[in-house]
């Protein structure tokens, strides 16, 4: 038997929900934020369950607790952006983490198909929803990558143990 083996079996813990979120924030993510419109109202919400899915074709995918008062929104919605924030974009992130953000002081742009693009990101998708799945407290989105602006100058907003780097 090796030493990871015998301090694994006498040190780790049963999950519980409390140390499976703290055993989580100890995973440094990116910070995006989905947006979509209706009816020309704008929405948004701070996401960090964004991850790639295949490159053949090219879909991504995030998740949205369902108690989210964002969750029908996205829900009924077709297309989407993901709009991944730049270092100096952390009151972009706490401001789609609120229950009702506002896109007041927010700089973006409309592009074609009426999605809001978020401006000054390190990257935006426009996106189609092609397929949603509910799994434990959560529904996962799984979205089609239709097209993509970068800013390679940028650096990313990164969150790791509950906090902004």
């Amino acid at each position: 038997m090796d030493w990871l083996y015998i301090y694994a079996e006498r040190y780790m813990k049963k999950i519980t929900k409390d140390n499976f979120k703290k055993t989580l924030a100890k995973f440094a993510t990116g910070i995006t934020v989905v947006a979509t419109s209706k009816n020309s109202d704008l929405y948004g919400k701070t996401i960090n369950s964004f991850s790639s899915l295949s490159s053949s074709p090219p879909l991504v995918l995030f998740s949205l607790d369902i108690k989210s008062s964002k969750l029908n929104i996205f829900k009924n919605s077709k297309i989407l952006s993901i709009n991944v924030l730049s270092k100096n974009q952390k009151s972009i992130s706490d401001n789609f983490a609120k229950k009702k953000p506002s896109w007041n002081n927010i700089e973006y742009s409309l592009i074609k198909n009426g999605n809001p693009i978020i401006k000054n990101c390190i990257s935006n998708l426009d996106c189609t929803i092609v397929n949603k799945i509910k799994k434990g407290d959560h529904l996962i989105f799984v979205c089609k990558v239709i097209k993509v602006l970068n800013n390679d100058k940028l650096k990313p907003l990164i969150y790791y143990n509950s906090k902004y780097l």
